[in-house]
């Protein structure tokens, strides 16, 4: 059975979350501010948390944050509850190490299907390690080595970097990066992947993650 932590201060929010995710079979536990959310979080062991953005005491972007720095998190789904159009929002919690946001109004039946696929693509995996020149990815142990420093991703991004460094110096158009990271039963916007992208090029240098014009993007070895 799977587990999920809502954190959000609105109470009618929480409620309505676990009523409808309790009645699809989910283990669920709620807290109404961030300080709350983090030490549930310890105890509890979440697959996945439902992040609001706007809350008292510490804000979503900061327990994203607090979260993403403890190795017990890493492969924790993590999704933030924003309101439409809220753009600064969406990049921020990208940005923050988040895999994906879910608008509100929430809509009960299209979050569990989303929650489903999200569970369902994260018990896909290959152990095996992709080495490629001056980076090892080790899917056993779910690290990189880039110039003999192991660095530790959050889940989308080592997917993106494995796949743009499975074929390196071959173009990714932007769909088949999609649907290979995110699944085709995933919906997300439009600026995830640029975020994704962004930040392994901060990691990795600009010079290796390389934007094809128009297409995709390519890993350069």
């Amino acid at each position: 059975m799977a587990k999920i932590l809502i954190i959000d201060d609105d109470e009618d929010i929480r409620d309505l979350l676990s009523y409808n995710l309790e009645k699809e079979g989910f283990l669920i536990e709620t807290a109404q501010n961030g300080l709350e959310g983090i030490k549930k979080a310890l105890t509890f062991h979440p697959d996945l948390i439902l992040l609001d953005v706007m809350m008292p005491e510490m804000d979503g972007i900061e327990v994203c944050e607090n979260l993403r720095s403890n190795q017990q998190f890493k492969n924790t789904y993590i999704c933030f509850l924003t309101a439409r159009n809220e753009d600064y929002s969406q990049i921020a919690g990208l940005e923050a190490g988040a895999d994906d946001y879910i608008s509100k109004p929430i809509k009960p039946k299209v979050l569990t299907s989303k929650i489903n696929a999200f569970l369902r693509r994260g018990k896909t995996s290959e152990d095996d390690s992709i080495p490629q020149a001056s980076i090892i990815i080790d899917r056993d142990k779910y690290n990189v080595v880039f110039k003999e420093d192991i660095i530790n991703l959050p889940r989308k991004e080592f997917e993106l970097l494995s796949l743009l460094v499975s074929k390196p110096n071959s173009v990714f158009e932007r769909d088949v990066i999609l649907n290979k990271v995110w699944g085709t039963e995933i919906v997300v916007g439009d600026r995830t992947i640029d975020v994704h992208i962004r930040k392994l090029r901060e990691k990795f240098g600009a010079e290796k993650i390389v934007t094809v014009k128009g297409i995709g993007y390519k890993y350069v070895d």
